[in-house]
């Protein structure tokens, strides 16, 4: 599970910014929270905020960290071509509103507990880059009863440190080592154990942005694993999608004329399929059918979103959702995040973090206040993270947990909503 993720220098956000899901000391819903040796994580994110006020960049900071870790050990070289085997080096999008930032190394940092680690232990990774290469990557462990952490590895621009590594396998990431390349990428595809493990982790992390058109147009088409071949998985997302829309009873798969080379590791890679749904006629026992792509937009974003919610809820990975409610009904919003917070549904600690508008999702019925978090942008552009629980009103207290938040929020009482003026078309010029 992630317990926090801190980020600076990048795009809105000039100074350091911490997503932490660890939760605060407050009595409401402590069912939510999931229990590690002393620490105490939560499955659940919600991000709100104005247009334009910084949303969108908390998720794709980690969007960006989660790429690099992955596949960082295509970089370096000739970084004007791209091919199969070589990728281009993509510099860190650093605060350009201020000189300064433009020359400072953009920053991410994880806490994270590995869910199949028995020990539970906690570990510290991070790294600083700019438009050259990585400046310094870490990684630290602690006992999940430790006071302290150990280092396994620091690296900078001059060495690189391992307190618990063979020479032999020292020696060959020092050759090679490039300076875009990160060393957990590089030790992974090398096969070091010790460094494999924090890919293997940020591989189980997950991303789907429903705020871009183009990519909701690809999500529309793209299928659950095995889903045109397999029955049973067939079934699955019928019985999924009744949660909601009962009147579809059963798909029809056929493989399109057109086919790609064909993916030895997928049974579906590179096949094209039309998708019809099926539903029952009203004067008959008989069914009719259409195409996928007719049913309604709420219903081709729960189609869209199932492999994201089966692949996450079975490994214990995150998913990260930019503009959740987007084409859903608010109870629908409601029903994903409770899949989330129930033990019984989420039995190995899947995380949801997600960017929304839905105000009504934050009544005090449904998330604890240090579930809630917003961003906020300054008048000279600089946004910034912080949650419900950590926020003080005007007489400098907290928040009660029994406040109306969606009402006080919307009265502009925690910040984080759009500043409006009216404003005439014809004259061009603010009316107050």
């Amino acid at each position: 599970m992630l317990l926090s993720f801190e980020f600076e220098n990048f795009k809105s956000f000039k100074d350091a910014n911490v997503l932490d899901l660890t939760a605060a000391k407050i009595t409401e819903y402590d069912y939510h929270v999931r229990q590690y040796g002393k620490e105490r994580v939560l499955p659940v994110a919600a991000i709100y905020g104005a247009n334009a006020s910084g949303k969108s960049n908390v998720y794709q900071a980690m969007q960006f960290m989660t790429y690099y870790v992955i596949a960082s050990f295509n970089f370096g070289g000739d970084n004007t071509v791209d091919s199969i085997n070589q990728y281009r080096y993509p510099k860190p999008p650093a605060f350009t509103l201020a000189a300064a930032n433009k020359a400072k190394p953009t920053v991410f940092e994880v806490y994270f507990i590995d869910n199949n680690d028995k020990n539970h232990k906690i570990y510290n990774y991070g790294f600083t880059l700019d438009a050259k290469g990585i400046v310094e990557e870490w990684l630290n462990v602690k006992n999940k009863t430790g006071k302290e952490y150990k280092k396994i590895f620091y690296r900078s621009k001059e060495k690189l440190e391992f307190d618990k590594l063979k020479k032999n396998l020292q020696e060959n990431l020092k050759i090679s080592l490039q300076a875009e390349v990160l060393a957990v990428s590089l030790g992974a595809k090398l096969k070091i154990k010790e460094l494999n493990f924090v890919r293997e982790w940020f591989l189980k992390n997950e991303f789907t942005d429903f705020g871009d058109p183009f990519i909701n147009l690809f999500l529309a088409n793209n299928l659950p694993q095995n889903f045109a071949v397999d029955k049973n998985v067939q079934d699955k997302v019928l019985k999924y999608l009744h949660t909601f829309d009962s009147s579809i009873c059963g798909f029809k798969v056929k493989q399109a004329e057109s086919v790609i080379t064909k993916s030895p590791n997928d049974a579906e890679g590179g096949v094209i399929y039309n998708i019809e749904t099926e539903h029952k006629m009203l004067d008959s026992n008989e069914t009719v059918t259409m195409s996928l792509q007719n049913e309604s937009s709420g219903t081709l974003k729960m189609f869209a979103l199932y492999p994201y919610f089966e692949k996450v809820l079975s490994n214990g990975g995150i998913l990260f959702v930019d503009e959740l409610n987007a084409r859903l009904h608010p109870l629908l919003v409601r029903t994903c995040i409770q899949m989330f917070l129930n033990p019984e549904l989420n039995p190995d600690n899947a995380q949801l973090i997600f960017t929304t508008h839905d105000v009504w999702q934050i009544e005090n019925d449904l998330l604890r206040r240090d579930e809630i978090w917003f961003t906020q942008k300054s008048d000279q552009g600089v946004s910034e993270l912080y949650s419900l629980a950590d926020f003080k009103g005007e007489n400098g207290d907290k928040i009660r947990k029994d406040e109306a938040y969606a009402k006080n929020y919307l009265l502009g009482r925690y910040g984080a909503i759009p500043k409006m003026k009216n404003f005439s078309i014809a004259e061009g010029k603010d009316n107050d």
